[in-house]
């Protein structure tokens, strides 16, 4: 479709996914304001002096960290559109949406979405894993739905509509949705597919694609950070080359791509998985989800702590508790006789006779055991990591604030990398803006307020931060990059790394983008009755007006 491209837009997003969508469905007019009936009075007061909500400004969401009725996970940003489009969307069902989006082609901004992918949707549409496509999603299908055409309104089409409520749907049927979803709102002429963007640099005024000759005003990168799965190193080459259905398949990773993967295998293949377990200090995300809402994953992690119990002791545990807690997936393999969890296990070599079908790997054992295994194939699933390598290495080093002559060839960048520079703007160097997972949520549901925060900065309403005249000289900073696969080491270990520490923290936690699956829903409501109470005291005693401290008596 490259030859169907304009020479010059106002803006290229580069990205066709979710929140490459929505942003191009802000773009072509349609513009989100705030009609009112928030249960939250003190926003609800803010908005209404400023309904626009392209004209976001930080006193808008101040008040979210003090209180307890808003996720820490996401952006502020993020979670202001969010609980605004879904008002008490964690205990309520189908809730009064507070945004009414108005279409004002008036406010239309020429732009473009490019994306390399097949159709709309971005990753929704492949299948970089070679997991199962029915296996549900981890948001449920009331979360899933873009401005303009709900979920339920797709699912209404095919009379499927009462399976939107409390609904996981499969990655198939929500990338089905997606790919509907330009033409439905009629978007579908500045979304392009199969276009791959390459050398990006900046001109005078603006931006150039070298590979498409496209000229731009403002870029917006939407490329996501699941476009590159992390390759297996030298050693396991081996057991990859394989692919003996009958023999142990080995699963390396602690994640949901690794419980995709087990989850997906024949029920009566034997599986052995090597996984970090540092419950403390980095536990996997498998950890949040609950046995009713996420079976399936509920119960790979109870298997991988059961091994981790097992590796510390003489005698191998039985899960017997799960069965008490007729977890429906539980009985869907044998999971005694046909899963060997390894935690924190560290492969030391592998041989294969010449010919032979399978692959023997000599493993370390947490204990300091040595155990060799036949194996039959190998899924190597320790992450996806997104690319900025379409970029020039200026345009990496002002977005990734380093030095030019430490800007790497090739760069593998994850949900933490931008996120501190995030954390104070979606802008991260003059006219650039990060949305979606770049910006470290990878949730549908948090992509909406990022969206809006760039269609602000294009349509004027919110300023830069950065001079007109000026590009700012790269600041170094502690570098977050993901280490090159090629700098591994020989030997593949899934211990804690020493700054595994560190992955407790808030920003770091946020990064996962599923930490809200912790959430303990039965103590929300009374925390949601707290924290009305506190913002009626805040609003009555000024205090968010200026911030200038409690009020002085009347008489002062």
């Amino acid at each position: 479709m490259a030859h169907h491209l304009p020479r010059y837009v106002d803006t290229l997003i580069i990205g066709n996914g979710p929140s490459a969508l929505i942003l191009s469905y802000i773009l072509h007019g349609h513009i989100p304001y705030y009609v009112g009936g928030h249960h939250d009075a003190l926003l609800d007061l803010k908005l209404t002096k400023k309904p626009n909500l392209l004209d976001l400004t930080p006193d808008l969401y101040d008040h979210f960290l003090s209180s307890l009725r808003y996720s820490t996970q996401a952006l502020p940003v993020n979670t202001l559109l969010d609980t605004l489009i879904r008002p008490n969307a964690d205990t309520e069902l189908n809730p009064q949406s507070c945004i009414e989006w108005r279409y004002e082609p008036d406010k239309a901004v020429p732009h473009l979405a490019v994306g390399a992918t097949s159709q709309p949707g971005g990753q929704w549409g492949e299948n970089p894993v070679s997991v199962s496509a029915e296996i549900g999603t981890l948001s449920y299908a009331e979360m899933l739905s873009l401005p303009g055409y709900s979920y339920s309104e797709y699912m209404g089409k095919s009379k499927k509509q009462e399976q939107c409520d409390f609904v996981r749907p499969s990655r198939t049927e929500v990338a089905n949705y997606l790919k509907m979803y330009p033409e439905t709102v009629g978007i579908s002429d500045a979304i392009h597919t199969g276009v791959k963007v390459d050398n990006v640099s900046r001109t005078v005024d603006g931006f150039i694609v070298g590979s498409l000759g496209i000229r731009c005003k403002h870029l917006v990168l939407a490329s996501g950070i699941f476009t590159v799965n992390i390759p297996p190193p030298p050693l396991l080459l081996p057991i990859a080359d394989i692919d003996s259905a009958h023999e142990p398949l080995l699963v390396i990773g602690s994640g949901f791509s690794a419980a995709d993967t087990i989850i997906s295998a024949p029920p009566t293949r034997k599986i052995i998985h090597i996984f970090q377990w540092a419950p403390d200090t980095r536990p996997s995300p498998l950890r949040g989800c609950h046995h009713t809402a996420y079976p399936e994953y509920a119960t790979v992690y109870r298997q991988m702590k059961l091994a981790a119990i097992a590796s510390t002791k003489a005698l191998s545990i039985r899960s017997s508790m799960l069965r008490r807690k007729s977890n429906p997936f539980f009985s869907s393999r044998d999971w005694t006789s046909h899963y060997e969890g390894l935690p924190n296990a560290e492969i030391l070599s592998v041989s294969r006779l010449e010919g032979a079908p399978s692959v023997t790997a000599t493993i370390r054992l947490a204990s300091g055991n040595t155990v060799t295994r036949l194996v039959g194939g190998l899924e190597y699933v320790v992450g996806r990591r997104g690319s900025l390598d379409y970029l020039s290495p200026e345009l990496r080093s002002e977005i990734l604030g380093t030095a030019l002559e430490e800007v790497s060839s090739s760069t593998l960048i994850s949900g933490r990398t931008l996120r501190a520079k995030t954390e104070s703007s979606l802008e991260v160097a003059r006219n650039i803006f990060v949305i979606g997972s770049l910006a470290g949520d990878s949730l549908i549901r948090h992509a909406v307020g990022g969206c809006a925060f760039a269609a602000g900065h294009i349509l004027g309403k919110i300023a830069s931060n950065f001079s007109p005249s000026s590009t700012p000289a790269p600041t170094p900073t502690p570098s977050t990059r993901s280490p090159s696969p090629s700098a591994r080491s020989d030997r593949i270990s899934t211990s804690p790394s020493p700054s595994a520490s560190t992955a407790s923290s808030p920003m770091l936690l946020a990064a996962n983008g599923h930490a809200d699956l912790h959430l303990d829903r039965r103590k929300l409501a009374r925390a949601v009755e707290v924290t009305n109470a506190e913002n009626r005291c805040w609003q009555d005693s000024g205090w968010w007006a200026g911030g200038l401290g409690p009020l002085k008596p009347p008489d002062a």
